[in-house]
């Protein structure tokens, strides 16, 4: 079943001034420039709800949209943006680490990884630190229309892989594309009964 309405709802610089946890929240998250801006926008069939930047590092705040009035998606900064000042990524470590930390209705946290590059430190450190914090995540491979069936196979065989060099389990993946929309029916088939569980 698509989104039927998508609206932007409030950005803030401070966690604490976020919506009232009323209504279970999906937060969107991954290195500048990994697609996240069009993933969201294929995710609620709206072109231009996330705003798109060809320059990474655009998002700055904490961006909240409601979906069908039931839940909030949110399009987290980006981190691992090597192009500003080590004291403007210290504050946005500390944005995101207050605004994850702080939620009490945050279901899930959705961890974008561009398919088309190996496994990286800053990513694989993202997500321990998320385990160590007892916080419930996925990974969501995103510009897979780029990459050949043989070579998708291949990429998610090799991030598996790699995750478990230090995890039990590998954590859930969805395999997505904001061009030709796969992956978007298994997300939103994700947090459906994630939502319905929480309004019990």
């Amino acid at each position: 079943m698509p989104v039927k309405q998508a609206e932007f709802f409030v950005s803030n610089s401070d966690p604490a001034k976020c919506p009232k946890p009323d209504r279970p929240e999906y937060a969107f998250i991954g290195r500048s420039n990994v697609g996240k801006s069009s993933l969201i926008n294929m995710l609620t069939g709206r072109s231009s709800l996330a705003k798109i930047s060809g320059k990474p590092g655009k998002t700055q705040l904490i961006n909240h949209f409601v979906i069908d009035n039931e839940w909030y998606l949110v399009d987290l900064p980006g981190y691992g943006y090597a192009q500003v000042s080590k004291t403007e990524r210290e504050k946005f470590a500390a944005l995101i680490d207050g605004y994850l930390t702080s939620r009490p209705n945050l279901l899930c946290i959705f961890v974008l990884v561009d398919s088309r590059i190996e496994p990286q430190k800053i990513d694989l450190d993202f997500m321990y630190n998320l385990g160590e914090k007892g916080l419930p995540f996925v990974i969501v491979f995103t510009k897979t229309e780029k990459l050949g069936p043989t070579k998708l196979q291949a990429t998610l065989d090799t991030y598996r892989a790699k995750l478990l060099e230090t995890w039990e389990e590998a954590p859930q993946f969805f395999v997505t594309s904001a061009v030709t929309a796969a992956g978007r029916e298994e997300i939103l088939s994700f947090i459906r009964p994630l939502n319905q569980e929480y309004r019990k």
